[in-house]
């Protein structure tokens, strides 16, 4: 009774706040991300990059905000953005009367409002070793009423080669596949979806969702997305204009076993996985330089069940760690991370960043060769936008130190599904990434890409004379993989949702055969056709 109180008491004082739309993520596969940042290395709009996906009602409002601007943007910026509010002025308008998209499915009057879309594509895939296919279909839905948002979708798909597993280095998002069969194709699916709630500064909500921290290019290295999706709630807060505040908690996924808790029944072993979860938060901080300052933190704990200290949003979680755990032993505590972020669009056209991810470091060893637990990830890039009109640059750079991302304890590493949540190439690793972009016309894309990856050996977790083996480790010692890739890619939009793409793709990877599936092993020259519907 106490609790039921306690809930209606909650609804009733946010009852009380006042409504500023509906939380409602979008797909990060959409290329209105591209768009808006491209609008704001151009100073059109100011927006907050490190945290992805967005709402959107906030994509809805930058839009808004570009709509008073078209005088200044070219002819391929306005033909975009028609496109795009044809799209997201459902969350400006009330109604179907006015020009808008095609739906499936579309119903909206002053307090409810859904739309439906099926998700259908194919793709093909043709090398020296071969055909290989992907196919997959599916349906999702947004919906609002009140302040509430709601959003889900389901994709069922099967591979005739899987090319993306935790060992491989790929930054295709990772999947939890079903049974994997001696010719190495396979089926999965993946469940989308979330409840939101939001007021005038700030939402709630409760996803299953991948999410995306840092400010990157390629594959970010706080938050990449590739892990598998996994539930979280979420809590953010905008109250002013120059600060976002975001606390996410999440239930990864171990695939631990807890033998404990594992049991015979009369058909069999019942498997029960250690429970393993996640806090993180972040702080960002925006100037009036048009530099955006980010700051955060995040834990993987687990064997203790849910721990409430995990759950205030603005907590230090390495700090409450040490109450709990003492800071005596490793295997004691559970794994924290600290991270930061710095974003500059000061010079127009131009888009600066650069992500520290910490996992260890000890200041006053930090130069010592021999004594540094330099255990961390740098990312560095630039994005320069029109070159030449609709002629677009970008650059990036990322290391990962060893022992990055891992744990000696393997419940508490920084991965679900035993994919990595940070960078796509894990720890001993680093990249040079560069892009050309060129958009002739609306909804259309010549990309040419190419980067040079190396991966040094897997650290090797070792107590020697009482002292963990971290200390003083080289940075790619030997190279142990190495990927030297040129793709070219078209990509159209006729209508919403709908995307044609065609490429080719000159690859050569050499070294541990484990980080890379047979089809796309040694020099290859693979080309891909694709027609998709829906994200």
């Amino acid at each position: 009774m106490r609790i039921a109180k306690l809930a209606v008491l909650i609804f009733g004082l946010v009852g009380f706040l006042r409504v500023e739309g509906q939380v409602v993520f979008e797909p990060t596969q959409n290329h209105i991300y591209d768009f808006l940042d491209e609008m704001s290395a151009e100073q059109f709009i100011e927006l907050n990059s490190f945290s992805r996906p967005y709402s959107r009602n906030l994509i809805a409002q930058k839009l808004a905000q570009l709509d008073t601007s078209r005088s200044e943007l070219n002819t391929r910026q306005i033909s975009d953005l028609d496109f795009y509010l044809k799209d997201f002025g459902k969350e400006l308008r009330v109604g179907k009367d006015w020009d808008r998209r095609i739906d499936a499915f579309y119903y909206s009057d002053s307090v409810f409002s859904v739309t439906i879309n099926p998700i259908i594509g194919g793709i093909g895939m043709y090398n020296e070793n071969g055909f290989r296919s992907h196919r997959r279909i599916g349906a999702g839905f947004q919906a609002k009423a009140g302040g509430f948002g709601f959003y889900g979708s389901l994709r069922d798909n099967s591979v005739s080669e899987v090319l993306a597993t935790p060992n491989y280095l790929t930054v295709l998002d990772g999947q939890n596949y079903k049974t994997i069969t001696e010719e190495n194709t396979s089926d999965y699916n993946e469940a989308i979806g979330g409840i939101t709630y939001q007021w005038k500064w700030g939402d709630v909500g409760v996803h299953k969702n991948r999410i995306e921290w840092g400010n990157s290019t390629r594959s970010a290295n706080v938050f990449s997305g590739k892990a598998p999706s996994y539930a979280m709630i979420s809590y953010r807060l905008y109250p002013v204009d120059w600060l976002d505040f975001q606390y996410i908690h999440g239930w990864l996924v171990s695939e631990e076993l807890d033998s404990a808790r594992t049991y015979l029944t009369p058909n069999g072993t019942r498997k029960i996985y250690m429970n393993k979860n996640i806090a993180a938060n972040y702080f960002t901080i925006k100037s009036n330089w048009k530099v955006d300052f980010t700051f955060g933190n995040s834990i993987v704990y687990s064997d203790d069940g849910l721990n409430p200290v995990y759950f205030i949003p603005f907590m230090f979680f390495k700090s409450a760690d040490h109450t709990y755990n003492g800071t005596g032993s490793n295997e004691l505590g559970q794994n924290a991370q600290l991270f930061f972020d710095i974003s500059a669009r000061v010079i127009p056209s131009v888009h600066l960043y650069s992500s520290l991810f910490i996992d260890e470091i000890s200041l006053s060893n930090m130069w010592d060769p021999d004594q540094q637990t330099n255990i961390v990830s740098l990312q560095v890039g630039a994005k320069w936008y029109n070159v030449l009109p609709n002629i677009h640059l970008k650059a990036e750079y990322t290391r990962t130190n060893p022992w990055t991302y891992r744990h000696q304890i393997e419940s508490t590493t920084f991965a679900s599904n035993q994919y990595g949540l940070g960078n796509y190439l894990g720890e001993n690793a680093d990249e040079v990434y560069l892009e050309l972009d060129v958009h002739p016309w609306r909804q259309t894309s010549l990309t040419i890409s190419g980067w040079y990856a190396r991966k040094g050996p897997q650290h090797i977790y070792e107590i020697i004379d009482g002292n963990a083996n971290v200390t003083g480790l080289e940075f790619m010692e030997t190279v142990d993989w190495e990927q030297l890739a040129l793709s070219t890619m078209v990509r159209y939009e006729p209508w919403h949702d709908v995307v044609i793409h065609a490429g080719i793709t000159f690859m050569s990877t050499e070294g541990n055969q484990a980080y890379t599936p047979t089809y796309l092993q040694g020099m290859t020259t693979t080309g891909e056709f694709g027609v998709e519907i829906g994200f």
